[in-house]
């Protein structure tokens, strides 16, 4: 193999459909920050790009980029302490919980959108 070759980190695209919404979600409910957003013009679909810790996500209101239902995994670690941030917003569309998995503890949240995510704190 050659040393040349080296992957930096993959960012999924989650569709989106609705700004407001979106930004209710990913912004005011699971914290993260907005590092750009892009339209070609004024009144045209919003490419958004956000981060939290270390996770970046891009979410796209652009018919061809994503399909909606997609499911994106987030190792991390501190999925508790995230659990009890997220319940204690009070948020009305979600209360996620932790499962335990052989591979590790497992919380899933479902946006708007119907993308899923799992953020997961693996067996070491």
């Amino acid at each position: 193999m050659s040393d040349a070759i080296r992957f930096l980190r993959a960012v999924p695209i989650l569709r989106s459909f609705d700004e407001r919404k979106a930004r209710e979600f990913y912004l005011d409910f699971l914290g993260f920050a907005v590092r750009f957003e892009h339209r070609f013009e004024p009144g045209m679909p919003l490419y958004m790009g956000v981060e939290r810790a270390g996770l970046v996500l891009h979410l796209s209101e652009h018919h061809g980029d994503a399909a909606p239902g997609s499911t994106v995994y987030a190792p991390m670690k501190g999925v508790h302490a995230y659990q009890a941030e997220l319940i204690g917003k009070n948020y009305g569309y979600g209360r996620p919980g932790v499962e335990e998995q052989p591979w590790g503890d497992v919380m899933q949240v479902h946006d708007p959108f119907g993308n899923r995510i799992r953020f997961c704190e693996e067996r070491e």
